[in-house]
Parts: structure tokens; sequence; C-alpha cells
């Protein structure tokens, strides 16, 4: 039951939220968007492009879930750093984090560069699908590396609540890859016919504009940080110890849902070209749908760390309860907006075969259920538990719904039962409502609130 004495109604706290979460809502409408794109286009060249090209994004996907640890490790403690205007801890928590997420990029673009045939033999056993996929992810390997320091550098503008540029900067992104999409994957203007490597060339083009972007606003715009060069060879055994302490679980969390990734890749991957590519258009739906829940989150997260580190523990339990509701509503919207997604479909991709939309049509409706769940329990165990400094609960939480819940689940129903795509997919995606009973006890024990800055 939800006290209301305790529901936030000074009206500056949805101001603050909702003007973090409309530009990091936006920031990843356009990000997605760009995949959107490519799998649009892709999929007007035929069914295997648009599997391959889907194929060999699920180790991007993976790369991305470590990258993202990464950088949610410094930006629960940097956050909390911020609420006490302390910028030289920023600075140095930042550069710890960039050793580890070079390393990590770099081992990810020698994988895709050096063994692309067995790599994408990992995610399916369709030799054509395989060979698709090899020749889009040796190419596309390449915007690995320039991915990780705009993640890093956007990372570092969000810790200091400057996130209007990775909107921005994601606009940039958006119209070069669009525009290099439609000169390079058929043909136009001259330039050759290229396919799926003509994706991957505009993919890796926008990552290297974007890049620069981010480099030129923290150099020359940015007055919060002033982050230099030199401040990569920043170093604080005291922190790297506090980032390793709180950053473990985070990590470590990031990891199992890579685990999860790749084993749930394995699995679409084994139910025929239909299926992935359905999977594909559907998930790429849900992403653009539900960009509004992420937004949010990343706001609450900011906010949560921000008021934790200035001390106001009342003020942040307020927050909890009151960010509880705007999760439930945002998430009956976004089943709605699910549920009418199913009309764009046949729209913007008019060339998809009748067993494909068919499954789409299947898999949007499961969506529609699922997003509700992930809108409350997402965001409450990662924007209020984990944001709060509670960094291992989400880690263990994780571990046993994929271990013991998802990816049995998974197998059973997709090789042993031999079920339906949907059913298979919705108990990939069950977890997002299962998870809603722990997140609601969890949060509002408020056991997760913890300062952890120095």
């Amino acid at each position: 039951m939800i006290d209301m004495k305790w529901l936030v109604r000074d009206k500056s706290f949805y101001q603050k939220l909702f003007l973090l979460a409309l530009p990091m809502a936006g920031q990843s409408i356009l990000t997605y968007a760009v995949t959107l794109a490519d799998n649009i286009m892709v999929g007007q060249v035929s069914d295997l492009a648009l599997s391959g090209v889907y194929m060999a994004n699920q180790w991007m996907t993976m790369l991305s879930q470590f990258i993202h640890g990464f950088m949610t490790a410094a930006l629960v403690i940097a956050t909390q750093y911020w609420g006490k205007k302390d910028t030289d801890s920023i600075k140095t928590i930042l550069a710890i984090t960039a050793k580890f997420a070079a390393l990590t990029g770099l081992i990810f673009f020698a994988a895709a560069w050096f063994f692309p045939v067995r790599l994408m033999g990992l995610y399916t056993n369709d030799p054509s699908v395989a060979q698709e996929a090899a020749r889009y992810i040796r190419i596309v390997a390449w915007s690995y590396l320039f991915y990780v320091v705009t993640e890093l550098l956007m990372s570092a503008m969000k810790s200091v609540e400057t996130v209007g540029i990775a909107l921005y900067t994601s606009i940039s992104t958006l119209i070069i890859n669009v525009a290099l999409n439609y000169l390079l994957i058929f043909g136009h203007l001259g330039f050759p016919a290229m396919g799926v490597r003509g994706a991957a060339v505009a993919t890796l083009a926008a990552r290297m504009v974007e890049t620069g972007i981010m480099l030129y606003y923290c150099k020359f715009r940015d007055h919060k940080l002033g982050l230099k060069l030199s401040d990569l060879g920043r170093h604080s055994p005291v922190l790297l110890k506090d980032y390793i302490r709180y950053g473990i679980p985070i990590f470590a969390g990031a990891a199992v849902w890579g685990i999860n990734m790749t084993g749930q890749g394995a699995i679409v991957g084994r139910l025929g070209q239909s299926a992935i590519s359905a999977i594909s258009i559907s998930n790429n739906m849900f992403q653009i749908v539900s960009v509004g829940v992420y937004g949010v989150s990343s706001a609450a997260a900011i906010v949560i760390g921000k008021t934790v580190g200035s001390g106001d523990y009342e003020k942040v339990k307020s927050y909890a309860k009151t960010l509880q509701l705007v999760f439930v509503g945002m998430g009956l919207g976004t089943a709605v907006l699910m549920l009418l997604s199913r009309y764009v479909v046949p729209v913007l991709y008019p060339n998809i075969e009748p067993e494909t939309s068919a499954y789409v049509y299947q898999l949007l409706l499961v969506l529609s259920v699922m997003v509700i769940g992930t809108a409350y329990q997402m965001s409450s165990l990662t924007g209020i538990v984990r944001a709060g400094g509670w960094t291992h609960f989400v880690f263990v939480n994780d571990t046993i719904f994929v271990c013991l819940v998802v990816l049995p689940l998974g197998y059973l129903t997709a090789f042993v039962w031999h079920m339906p795509v949907w059913v298979v997919f919705a108990a990939l995606k069950c977890d997002q409502i299962l998870k809603c009973f722990v997140a609601l006890v969890t949060v509002n024990r408020f056991k997760w609130i913890k300062n952890i800055t120095r």
C-alpha cells in the first residue's frame, strides 16, 4: 500500500525527472532508430540478409552489455560524488572505467575480426545465415572501438546531469547512417550495391562521426568536468577499490545478461529464418516503443544517486515511492503503443514473407504484456535499488532468473516440447513479469540506501 504522505508534491522533482528523461529517451530512440533503419533497409534485400544482420548484432548486444556494466558502475559512484560536487573523484572514476572498457572493446573487436564465421556459428546452425552475418560483422567490428569511446564520454556527461548532447549526437548518427544505407545497400547515385556490407560501412561511418562530436563537446563546450586527455592517467587505489567493490556485482550482472542474450540468440538462431527475422523485427519495434521507459529509468538513477550522495535519506524514500507509480504508468502507456505497433509493421516491412508476418503479429502481442513488467521491475531495480548503492542485489536476482528460469524454460519449450515460436519467445521474456514481485518487496524495504562516497 502506497503511503500518501511519502508521495512527492514538489513540482520541481517532476520537472527535473522529465527534463533528464526526455533527452535520454530521445537519444535512445535515435540510437534504436539507427538499428531499425538497418533492419528495414536490409529487410528489403532478403530475409536471409535480415537474419544475418540480426545474428551479427547479437555480438554487439553482448559487448554493449559489458560496456553498459562498466558505465553503470561509474554512474552509480559518480552521481553520488556529483551530489557532493566532487569533480576530481568523478574524473578518476572515469579514468578507471576507460581502462576496463577499452580492454573489453579490443577483445570483442579481435574476435569479430579474426574469427567471424566461427563466432556466428555459436548463434546459428544455418551456414547461409552464418556466412551472411560474417560478411557484416567483419566490417562493423571496427565500430566497436568508437562505440566504447562514445559511451564513456556520454556517461561522463550524464554523471553531471548534462544529457542533451547525447540527443544531438544521435540525431547526427541517424542522418548519416540512413543516408549511407540508402547509397551503399542498394547502390544509388553511382555507389556500388554492397548489400549487408553496405549497411556495415554505414554503421561504422556513423559511429566515427558520433565519437568525433562527443570529443569536440567534452573538449571545448563542457564546463562542468573540463575533461582533458591527461585525465585518463588519473589513478587512485582507494577509488579503484571502491569501483571494484561496488562495480563487480554490476560487471557480473552485465556478464550474466550477456550470457542470457547469447543463450537466447542461440535458441532463436535454431528456429529457422522466418522466426529469426520475426524476432528481429519485433525486438526493434519494442526498442523504439519502449524508449520512454528506459529514459525515465535512467533519469531516476541520476536523481536517486545524487540524492543519496547528498545524505537526505527521507527524500530518497519519498522519491522511490513516487517513482514506482511513474514506472507503472509508463508501462501501461507503452503496452498500448506496443499493441498499436502491429499496424506499422506492414508499412515498414512490405516485402517480408507471410510466415514471418504472422510470427511478428504474435510476438508483438507477447511484448505488449511483458513491457508492463519491464517498465516496473527494470526501472525499480536499476533506477532505484542499484542507483541507491545496493549494487549486488540486481546481479543476484538476474543470475537466478537467467540460470534457473529463462534459459532452461526457453530450451525446453523450443527443443524438448517443440512449442510454437510465440511460446518460446514468451518463455524467454517471462522474467519481466516474475521480477515484479521481487522488485515490489525490495524497493519498499529501503535496505538499498547506501552512501558509497568517501
